[in-house]
């Protein structure tokens, strides 16, 4: 792959794939956009048109698309409902596949992801930039130097006081799989587990709230909802529990009374010290029988002439992507650490049904029924 230019065909070309995708992987010397796919054409023909090459095709049916021999990267940027379906069959069709956020609606469509990339060899990647922003790259270097200690509490933090997609189908429940917490839970979530490298879960507790969802004429920053197509939860919080004792809740709103508002945020709380991304990243701990509370400078907080925040998490993500495929590489987000995402999502939208805890990767079977 070092020697040809990766060729990268694009499903589903709305909002994400405008937004983020598309201009993304245009930045890069090295990719060629061939071909592009949606269920509305001219949403195609336009991505095709802006960022394809000469001789880009078009499609409406992804399987035409999957089935191109010179197609190497496959992009899949539809709804959620749609993002197992289609990402097993461009594996199974020899595809390399990034796959937008969250992984799947349900566990049982995730591992069938991580399965199909298991069995063929190709790479998956899940569409996490929070953890390319230069924050968290930093955060994750203390960490990893074992800095802040043991992490035994942390924070997930994904609020809106106001700011519901009115758009697309993002209130459709069945189509998306959720709300708030599917949506931009996930990236608060997929951030805190990754800077804690903290995969085993072993009891989850969730509630959820449509508190808000039925107000007429409500204030949001993209109109007014529709109550009657508002099928969501307008919050949800969960409570996980990991098997080396680590706590971590998880709030995420995008209709919610409240001023403590940030998205796709984490609070780390060690035995050494803590870190939070509050007001900027902030480091905090004791030393010399004083406390102390530090924020390293970011990009842009250096030479007063000279602003250099311009950071593109996107952009970042696009990059380190195409390098793993043509260094054969591991990509940064693995599909193995994205299904536990999905995994607790799922389980705080069971918890909330039922109103009892989840049990996940215990031997002990009678747990289950507790």
């Amino acid at each position: 792959m070092k020697n040809k230019k990766v060729r990268v065909g694009i499903v589903g070309v709305g909002g994400i794939a405008n937004g983020k995708h598309m201009p993304s992987l245009a930045k890069l010397d090295n990719v060629e956009m061939v071909a592009f796919c949606d269920v509305i054409e001219e949403r195609a023909k336009k991505g095709a048109e802006v960022y394809g090459t000469p001789d880009a095709k078009v499609f409406t049916d992804y399987r035409d698309l999957i089935a191109l021999k010179d197609v190497d990267v496959v992009h899949v940027l539809t709804p959620n409902d749609a993002h197992s379906p289609i990402t097993v069959a461009a594996l199974e069709a020899g595809k390399h596949v990034m796959c937008e956020k969250p992984m799947a609606i349900n566990s049982k469509e995730a591992q069938a992801m991580v399965d199909a990339a298991e069995r063929t060899g190709k790479k998956l990647t899940i569409g996490y930039q929070g953890r390319f922003r230069s924050d968290s790259q930093y955060l994750k270097q203390l960490c990893d130097a074992g800095e802040l200690g043991e992490v035994y509490f942390a924070k997930a933090l994904a609020v809106r006081r106001r700011g519901v997609p009115t758009w697309g189908i993002f209130l459709n429940e069945k189509r998306q799989g959720g709300g708030p917490l599917i949506d931009i839970g996930t990236h608060a979530l997929d951030l805190t587990l990754w800077l804690t490298n903290n995969y085993k879960p072993v009891s989850v507790m969730g509630v959820t709230y449509r508190k808000l969802a039925d107000m007429e004429n409500a204030a949001n920053p993209w109109g007014p909802w529709d109550p009657k197509k508002f099928t969501t939860e307008d919050s949800a919080f969960g409570f996980v529990q990991f098997d080396n004792g680590m706590t971590v809740i998880l709030e995420s709103s995008w209709a919610l009374n409240t001023l403590q508002v940030g998205e796709s945020q984490t609070v780390l709380c060690g035995t050494k010290a803590g870190a939070d991304m509050l007001d900027g990243l902030r480091i905090n701990g004791e030393k010399f029988g004083k406390l102390y509370t530090s924020k390293p400078a970011m990009q842009g907080q250096g030479v007063a002439f000279y602003d250099a925040n311009s950071e593109d998490p996107g952009a970042e993500e696009a990059k380190a992507w195409i390098d793993a495929i043509v260094n054969d590489t591991e990509p940064l987000v693995k599909p193995q650490e994205a299904f536990v995402v999905t995994q607790i999502l799922e389980a705080i939208y069971d918890s909330a049904k039922t109103g009892k805890p989840v049990y996940l990767n215990n031997d002990c079977c009678c747990c289950k029924d507790c």
